[in-house]
Order: C-alpha cells, then structure tokens, then sequence
C-alpha cells in the first residue's frame, strides 16, 4: 500500500541499535517510509537525522498507550504495509542466579511488548493487508540452560506468530517470524556471554544478515500451508529441520551436548 507520502511504510520498533537499526538503514536505502521507535530516543534520532523518510521517536514496548500514540502519529488515516516486533532483551547464565526482576524484566519486554505492538498494530496493517513480523530466535525449539527464560519468552513469540496467522487470515495480514541463532549484537556479545552453547555454536550472524532476511520476508510469494516462521543462516536452518523431524529424547541430547 502507498501512504500518504506516496512510500510504502515499516515501522520497526528496537530501531536503534543492531537488528533494528540494521533493517531500519536497509529500507530507508531502498526507498519506504520508516518509522524508527526505540526506548533509547536519542539512538533512533540519530539513525534517522537527515532523512527526510524516516520518522522517529521514543517507544517503551511495555507501554500500550505508547504504541497508540506511535501508530496513530505514523500512519495517520492509512494503513501499514510492515510492523516488525523487534525490540527484546536477553539476560544469561544460570537461571537461579538471577533475580526476579531480570526474569519478569524479559518476560514484559519480549511477550508483553510483542504483544502490545500486535494488537495495536493490527487495525493499520489490516487497512493494507500488511505483515506482522516478530522477531524470534532458534532458542524457541528447545528449551536452552543459561537462556531458560530467554527461550520461553521467544517460545511463546513463536507460538503467537503461528496463532494470528491463522486468525488474521481473514483480515489478510501475514504474521511471520524470524528465527536467527547467534547475532552479533551488544545484546549477544555482552549480555549473552553466559549463554552455554554461545561457546559451543559460536556467533556467526551479522545485524545486516537478519536485515536482508527481512527484506526477503516482505518480498516473499505467498504459499498456502508454508509454515510462517524463517530460520536464519544454515545453523538456525540445520537446527530448525532437525527439530521437524527429531524425537524429544533426541533434541534433548543434542542441547545437553551443546551445553557441555
């Protein structure tokens, strides 16, 4: 859909640094209309300085009303063509060591904060017919030690992404996920150091790559009966085939192995 600007329009929350800020600059390069929120509002003006496309503002995913006023400021009377649900915390290393806050801090900002931009999101991508895209991790297909809470909240992202797109079928909004193993962001290389298999499968994902995935996730044929998720990279790819096909005793095996 064409909005008012004449530009097809993302809104990408988390923009200010790593995957959102990487996917944010990829369609700005190539023309759409972007709207970069993030909790750090300085990060996003920064991004977006000098570009007469880009819009940007401060964005707590926690916060529903936030995500009303972002949208109703960005699309206006019209619609959205992309929303990507970005924005996410992780927190590693034994799951008893850390306090509760930093579980509940995971939970409200990587459940609660996708939920709160799909529900909000949905009148405007439903007046284009537009896509929902949630960012997830291959952490969702088993259950990982040091990532244990990190898992479940992307667990859950995933489950929801299979729910709506069945559900808003008939709204013709696509939901899609992502499911990239390791990336090289400040959220993997420092707060997931204490992640096990971190050692084990090394990071070998760029911002850029999720980025491109991206792209090729909005420009992508439709196929009735697709699974709605992507693995990225040939590591999340390999994990997620295995896990199609693999009983639970043996999935089981494999990450206790990558555990060490």
């Amino acid at each position: 859909m064409r909005t008012r600007s004449g530009l097809r329009s993302i809104v990408v929350s988390g923009a200010g640094r790593g995957i959102g800020r990487a996917t944010a600059e990829l369609f700005l390069s190539r023309g759409w209309r972007v709207g970069l929120y993030d909790v750090d509002a300085d990060a996003v003006a920064e991004v977006a300085a000098g570009r007469a496309d880009a819009v940007h503002g401060r964005l707590d995913v926690r916060d529903p009303d936030r995500w009303r006023a972002v949208l109703d400021d960005f699309c206006g009377d019209g619609g959205l063509d992309v929303l990507v649900n970005n924005a996410g915390v992780l927190a590693s290393g034994p799951f008893a060591s850390m306090d509760a806050a930093t579980h509940r801090r995971m939970v409200d900002i990587n459940v609660t904060g996708v939920v709160n931009g799909a529900l909000t999101g949905h009148p405007h991508l439903a007046r284009s017919s537009g896509l929902l895209l949630n960012l997830c991790s291959a952490s969702a297909l088993y259950g990982q030690p040091t990532l244990a809470t990190y898992g479940a909240t992307k667990a859950a992202v995933k489950s929801l992404t299979e729910a709506l797109d069945i559900e808003w079928r008939r709204d013709r909004v696509r939901v899609r996920s992502l499911l990239p193993l390791f990336v090289n962001t400040e959220m993997v290389t420092r707060d997931g150091r204490q992640a096990s298999s971190v050692g084990s499968l090394g990071v070998r994902l760029t911002a850029e790559d999720v980025a491109a995935a991206v792209w090729r996730v909005v420009h992508e044929r439709r196929r009735p009966l697709r699974s709605p998720h992507r693995a990225v990279g040939r590591q999340a790819q390999m994990l997620a085939a295995l896990s199609a096909v693999s009983p639970d005793w043996a999935q089981r095996l494999v990450v206790r192995r990558l555990a060490g």
